[in-house]
């Protein structure tokens, strides 16, 4: 048939729908939103949903805005990051030079230069999964970079992100922040030094609140604007009156999130190091989850085994170099105590056997 688009889409985590799981493939928060996020859920006038939604979301930009010390008019809301990062690539990603990415990253943003025609280059990590800094000087028309790194966990100096962006000043850089705030350093210091850079935020990870569908982007004025229209183009509905009142709530909450924030990255590095103890080893993540590897055990039938014991985790079988990794999202304490217990028979008896 003529006509038609053949792209390749991007294949989340599963999502099981059972109860007595431990569900750890999607990097979500095992921790629930904000008690303001719940009390604001009970006081909604269900009145508001027989109007449509705002199109400014002032009341989030306000809010964001109080957070991150910036006038209102440097965000752009969308229906999850994924939705504003499309409407980036729509705005910024048009010349004729690739845009260039990591070729381990957020599986998306190949999808997304495929699905526009975007002509793209993914650069090789390092041996060690690194971003090698050099690699972003060449001719482009535009970066993506996820940091910290999805799938590694790593993150990239922000002396170096500033690198990056001293040496292209004349396209957009995009900083993709889906993890930031279980560590490193935010780009947001540079946005007014540099107008060419887009940051990237979500309220699915830190804030609890993936089943909400919430992304920010943060940027210039002027290139916001750009982006902004874009949205419009497609649906400039699309947060809907319920989403944005409760982001607004957990953005007010930033004490709670950063206890819960801060729980989560305890247990990240007891579970890392827990499982070093029996043979794993993991990169040093900055992220709520950990790429993990045993230099004797295969991932496939590990993988296979967890999931026989519902519990879920993330294998990339079609990554050549990911093919003997799963990436582990951090659940609770009590979670994570489980699946190390797991992984140490598992061990145990796969090691009796070779």
């Amino acid at each position: 048939m003529k006509g038609l688009r053949k792209i390749t889409p991007y294949v989340p985590g599963r999502q099981p729908n059972y109860p007595d799981i431990i569900k750890l493939n999607t990097n979500e928060n095992p921790y629930p939103p904000s008690p303001k996020v719940e009390k604001a859920l009970r006081n909604f006038d269900v009145e508001q949903l027989k109007s449509y939604s705002s199109i400014d979301n002032s009341l989030l930009k306000n809010a964001l805005g109080s957070k991150h010390t910036l006038s209102s008019d440097h965000f752009l809301i969308g229906n999850g990051s994924d939705e504003v990062l499309a409407f980036c690539f729509l705005a910024f990603f048009n010349s004729a030079d690739p845009i260039l990415f990591p070729d381990i990253t957020y599986g998306f943003y190949k999808v997304w230069a495929d699905l526009f025609q975007i002509p793209y280059k993914e650069l090789p990590l390092t041996a060690n999964f690194e971003i090698t800094t050099d690699d972003y000087t060449q001719l482009n028309g535009g970066l993506i970079i996820a940091n910290p790194n999805a799938p590694t966990g790593l993150f990239k100096p922000l002396s170096e992100i500033e690198q990056i962006l001293n040496v292209n000043q004349e396209v957009i850089v995009i900083v993709d922040e889906a993890y930031i705030d279980f560590g490193g350093q935010s780009a947001c210091s540079l946005v007014d030094k540099y107008p060419n850079l887009i940051i990237i935020r979500t309220f699915s990870k830190s804030s609890s609140l993936a089943g909400l569908r919430v992304g920010y982007a943060i940027g210039n004025p002027e290139y916001i604007k750009i982006a902004e229209s874009i949205k419009s183009s497609f649906n400039p509905y699309s947060v809907d009156s319920l989403a944005e009142n409760l982001a607004v709530a957990a953005t007010e909450d930033e004490s709670y999130y950063l206890d819960i924030t801060k729980q989560i990255c305890e247990t990240r590095d007891w579970f890392s190091e827990t499982i070093a103890t029996f043979g794993f080893t993991s990169l040093e993540s900055k992220t709520n989850f950990l790429l993990v590897t045993h230099p004797k055990i295969s991932s496939e039938p590990l993988y296979h085994y967890l999931e026989a014991h519902d519990v879920f985790v993330r294998y990339f079988p079609k990554i050549e170099r990911l093919k003997n990794y799963l990436r582990i999202s951090i659940g609770t304490q009590e979670e994570m105590e489980t699946v190390s217990q797991l992984l140490r028979h598992y061990t145990k008896t796969a090691l009796t056997t070779i």
